[in-house]
C-alpha cells in the first residue's frame, strides 16, 4: 500500500484550530464514502499548532487526478470544503492556490 502526505496551514487564531478539530470530530459519513471511493484506505491528520500533516494511505486505484474530478461532481466535498476555508490558509510557496501541499519523503528507517 502506498502513502503520501500532505501538510497545509490553519489560520493562527486559537478558537478557530479549535473548530476545525471539532469538525474533524465528527467528519460528515458522506465526505468518509468519498474518500474510501477514490481508493483512500486510511487517512489520518495531526496538528501542531496551526500546522496540519496528512497521511494517507491508498490502494491502486487512487489517484490524485481522480480524486480531484470525484470531488468536482460531489456536493458534499464541495460544502465540506468552502466550510473549511474559513479555517485554512495557503503554505507561503504552495503551487498555484494549492491548500494541501504533497510533501517529499527524505528519510526512511
Amino acid at each position: 500500500m502506498k502513502r503520501i502526505c500532505y501538510t497545509l496551514n490553519l489560520k493562527k487564531k486559537k478558537s478557530l484550530i479549535e473548530e476545525y478539530i471539532n469538525h474533524h470530530n465528527n467528519v460528515w459519513p458522506e465526505i468518509i464514502r468519498s474518500m474510501k471511493e477514490s481508493g483512500i484506505v486510511n487517512a489520518e491528520i495531526y496538528n501542531f499548532s496551526n500546522r496540519l500533516f496528512l497521511l494517507i494511505e491508498v490502494d491502486k486505484t487512487f489517484s490524485e487526478e481522480r480524486k480531484t474530478d470525484l470531488d468536482k461532481k460531489n456536493k458534499f466535498v464541495i460544502k465540506w470544503e468552502k466550510m473549511m476555508l474559513k479555517y485554512q490558509e495557503l503554505i507561503p510557496n504552495s503551487p498555484g492556490s494549492q491548500k494541501w501541499v504533497k510533501m517529499n519523503k527524505i528519510f526512511e528507517l
